[in-house]
């Protein structure tokens, strides 16, 4: 068995056209370096399955948050679509082993790659509807985007969410503190610490500051595990900070 054939069992659909699959997986990067024909890479199919991503999760959320207005709608589509959410999704289906990487790529750590790992599983969306029509796409969305909704939603709320906590039940003012940046500047890497009354609750990384102290909230949260989430998750709109 080859690696598509390997990563085909993984995702549960076999390809009519395996040529498909192999540009949805090759990152520009691998196209400039084997000097493949230009727009043989995933980037047209991210624009595809980018558009197919936000029709099949615009219609599940019409479906079944019919509580919500447009605008918390469009909020919370934003919250399930964004670079971390689809990037949060990627290692269900091992999606940065089959990865095709130019070297420097690779050696830089491009398999782990938040943007990288977004675009790719966009590039996915557009290959399966491509091949196997708009069904065969929405069951893919269903199966590996849209699980796991309220604890999605809860990330990407995290710093908003414990904004109001720490108002309403604790005394103290929340901070971020940067502990640790890394990286050259295309690449940079941050850790962030939380904390409550001068008390370190949380500890999170990322490539950003604002996703690293979005790390750090959600950590805290699921430390602090209060009863008042539950009131606070519900009212709250999507952010990918």
């Amino acid at each position: 068995m080859n690696k598509q054939e390997e990563f085909q069992e993984i995702i549960g659909y076999q390809f009519q056209d395996p040529q498909i699959l192999k540009q949805a997986l090759t990152h520009s990067s691998y196209a400039n370096e084997k000097h493949i024909k230009k727009h043989l890479d995933n980037e047209r199919l991210e624009f595809l399955g980018d558009a197919v991503l936000e029709v099949v999760t615009s219609e599940f959320l019409f479906l079944h948050y019919p509580e919500l207005s447009e605008g918390d709608l469009t909020k919370f589509r934003a919250s399930l679509v964004c670079e971390p959410t689809l990037a949060a999704c990627a290692p269900q289906i091992n999606l940065g082993k089959f990865m095709l990487l130019g070297r420097g790529e690779d050696r830089t750590g491009g398999r782990k790659r938040k943007s990288i790992l977004s675009d790719a599983l966009e590039a996915l969306i557009g290959a399966i509807f491509l091949d196997g029509g708009l069904t065969n796409a929405k069951e893919f969305i269903l199966k590996y985007v849209l699980t796991d909704i309220e604890h999605k939603k809860l990330f990407y709320d995290s710093k908003t969410i414990l904004q109001e906590l720490v108002q309403s039940d604790y005394n103290g003012n929340l901070k971020y503190n940067v502990l640790k940046e890394a990286g050259p500047d295309h690449d940079k890497s941050f850790t962030v610490e939380a904390r409550i009354a001068g008390e370190v609750i949380g500890i999170g990384s990322g490539h950003t500051k604002k996703s690293a102290e979005q790390e750090a909230a959600y950590q805290a949260l699921l430390k602090l595990d209060s009863e008042r989430l539950k009131e606070l998750v519900p009212g709250q709109g999507g952010s990918c900070t």
